[in-house]
Formats: C-alpha cells, structure tokens, sequence
C-alpha cells in the first residue's frame, strides 16, 4: 500500500503536524514515517497508524490503485 503524497501532506497540514510531529503521534521509527510520505510501498498497518495518528479515514491518505 502506498500513501499518496499530496492527500498526506494536505492531512499533515490540516492537523497543523511536521514529520517529527507525526513521528511522534505515531509511535513509529522516522525512517518509516518518511517511507510512508515519500510514496513507499509500506504495510497495511503502517498506513493505519499513520493515518490514526493524523485523525483521518485510512482511505483519505492513500494512493488510488487503478
């Protein structure tokens, strides 16, 4: 699963969070947040953390698979 970058940068804006701040509300390595915001293919859990801690539905955040 990938997010896609502009949908979570809009989600980090709205929740006022930088990376570290996402980081942190997360709970999760940094190395794996960038992952996520860079466009990685990550878990699906990963992308659930993520989009917990940004307070938004799983599927506002993630990249449309046609």
């Amino acid at each position: 699963m990938k997010a896609n970058r502009k949908k979570l940068k809009l989600a980090m804006a709205r929740a006022c969070m930088n990376t570290a701040d996402l980081v942190k509300k997360s709970a999760m390595p940094r190395p794996t947040v960038n992952s996520v915001i860079i466009g990685r293919d990550v878990r699906p859990a990963t992308i659930g953390k993520i989009a917990r801690a940004l307070d938004v539905d799983v599927t506002d955040i993630l990249e449309v698979e046609e």
